[in-house]
């Protein structure tokens, strides 16, 4: 057995504050020596709850109202701030210091440590013996607080632990870029392999019809043209119209048509053209899918950085999302850095051997640079990226996404272009930002209008089918009660005609006892008469008959 004992004059209270995610508990320690508890056996004794219990005590307990109230204790608790309800539970458990107590409290946190002394005036205390002690509550705590299971404590430790991530990250289905960087991806990849595919297909289907490559360049109208021929000496005149239907193009038709006829190509088997036909088949639907990528792309565009989208494009401006790993790490980016995003290979290339740093990155893809003269691709560039920033962090940061800001961009963007081409000086960047503050100030309040007015409608659908279904309950309990009394004059009705029926069927029963007792008296009388009127006949003398006969 461990003893644990304080050798100083004034008396030491220690108290030991412990947040869990159920809540917060304060433990009071009875006995305890800072050098014996960093003996190995005593921190070994910590683990075991009899020991443990032995050496401290709970004082009190302030569980969590709610799942909100835990996140926002916890979060006060990080970022090293004492919450309201911490300070209560403190300022009416612990208890107070005097000239010979001392109160301690130990707490795991230097950072919360310190907002609790500056706050409530208590001495504070971290590491050596609160570290084991804190050790050993963590392993026992579900054992230590009476009504706590383990499951319990479990449950709750997820759902904060869920909670906290969430908001540290600040989670927002509507408004995710990750959706974003895997569709560019995604749109990269099937551009490399619909290419690829169609190759194969042009390679394939060119020992048969060889002529076709020429007349048709598209990769896609080619595999769909490949699945259509088929056999090119099925070609007919009847076909051109299904052809004109495919090239768009009437000219084109008949130049395949004719092809055909004179091709060189050599025979296929059917086989071959059953494979040939199945593999157009994927990479049309391949290409049918990309296009139907691109237009997810667009919306998700719109929803997450619409100013972006707006300034520089759909493609160019996830691309940047992608490769800067998020629309927030793009906003944080200088617009030095952003006009050189995605030539790092170009950069470093140039700062080791001296030579002329790149002057674009992924923004070289817009049609900006495209259209600038070769003197000022370096100027619009930059021009641009700063642009580009600028859209990203009005994106990244406001409420309401709308695309105002990055049409006004665009427009700069078109006045810096034209003058470089032709002098004609453009407008100030502040008088355009003013305009575009008013006009994003009403389509935001417009988009909030109309946001209320459909939370209006949906509530009143709500309240319309609450109200229904209360009304329907109220119908089904009158027509029970309709229906009980119904069946209440009913019952008293059977029960009237009832004995209605047996009171006449006892009248009958009576009225045909009577008529047999009549006839019964009658039978008797009858019987009566006729044994009045019948005289008694006289024996016959045995012996006289006897003697005659003899």
């Amino acid at each position: 057995m461990l003893y644990f004992r304080i050798t100083v004059a004034t008396q030491v209270l220690l108290h030991v504050l412990f947040e869990h995610a159920a809540g917060y508990a304060l433990f009071a320690v009875k006995e305890v020596e800072e050098i014996g508890m960093l003996l190995p056996q005593v921190e070994e004794s910590v683990l075991n709850i009899g020991k443990l219990n032995n050496i401290l005590k709970l004082a009190a307990f302030f569980p969590f109202k709610s799942a909100q109230a835990a996140l926002e204790n916890i979060n006060a608790v990080s970022e090293g701030v004492v919450h309201a309800d911490l300070k209560l539970f403190l300022e009416t458990n612990l208890p107070p210091g005097g000239k010979k107590k001392k109160v301690l409290l130990g707490v795991s946190d230097t950072k919360i440590g310190a907002a609790l002394q500056e706050e409530i005036g208590v001495s504070i205390q971290t590491g050596g013996v609160v570290a084991e002690l804190m050790r050993g509550i963590r392993v026992h705590f579900h054992s230590l607080v009476k009504g706590l299971t383990d499951q319990a404590a479990s449950k709750a430790q997820l759902g904060l632990g869920h909670s906290y991530s969430r908001a540290k990250v600040k989670f927002n289905v509507n408004r995710a870029d990750n959706m974003i960087i895997q569709s560019i991806a995604l749109l990269d990849q099937l551009d490399k392999d619909i290419n690829t595919f169609s190759m194969r297909v042009r390679e394939w289907y060119g020992y048969h019809f060889p002529e076709l490559i020429k007349i048709v360049s598209d990769n896609t109208t080619y595999c769909r043209l490949a699945r259509l021929i088929g056999n090119r000496k099925e070609l007919s005149e009847e076909s051109l119209a299904t052809l004109e239907e495919v090239v768009m193009d009437s000219a084109k038709a008949q130049a395949i048509l004719d092809a055909s006829r004179s091709s060189m190509g050599m025979d296929i088997s059917p086989i071959d053209l059953i494979n040939i036909e199945s593999f157009s088949s994927r990479v049309v639907s391949l290409a049918e899918y990309r296009l139907e990528l691109q237009e997810y792309l667009r919306s998700k565009m719109g929803q997450v950085a619409p100013n972006l989208a707006a300034l520089i494009g759909e493609v160019v401006g996830a691309r940047l999302i992608s490769h800067a790993g998020s629309l927030t790490n793009l906003a944080k980016y200088p617009a030095s850095t952003v006009q050189i995003l995605g030539a790092e290979k170009a950069l470093f290339r140039a700062l080791k051997t001296r030579g002329n740093t790149p002057k674009y990155g992924l923004i070289f893809h817009s049609t900006f640079i495209g259209r600038a003269a070769a003197k000022n691709k370096g100027r619009i560039s930059r021009y641009l990226a700063n642009k580009c920033t600028i859209a990203s962090r009005i994106d990244c940061f406001s409420e309401v996404p709308t695309s105002v800001f990055g049409d006004k961009l665009r427009d700069q963007v078109e006045e810096r272009l034209s003058f470089y081409e032709t002098g004609e000086t453009p407008r100030k960047n502040l008088d355009v930002m003013k305009e575009a503050v008013i006009e994003a100030g009403e389509v935001a309040a417009e988009i909030k209008r109309k946001l209320d007015k459909k939370e209006k409608k949906r509530k009143k659908r709500e309240k319309r089918k609450l109200e229904a279904l209360a009304d329907a309950e109220d119908d089904d309990g009158v027509n029970a009660e309709t229906n009980g009394e119904q069946e209440h004059e009913e019952t008293e009705a059977d029960v009237v005609v009832k004995k209605k029926k047996k009171k006449h069927a006892e009248e009958e029963m009576t009225i045909e006892n009577g008529t047999e007792m009549k006839k019964k008296k009658k039978r008797s009388e009858v019987v009566e008469a006729e044994l009045v009127e019948e005289p008694p006949q006289p024996e016959k003398k045995k012996k006289k008959h006897k003697s005659g006969n003899s």
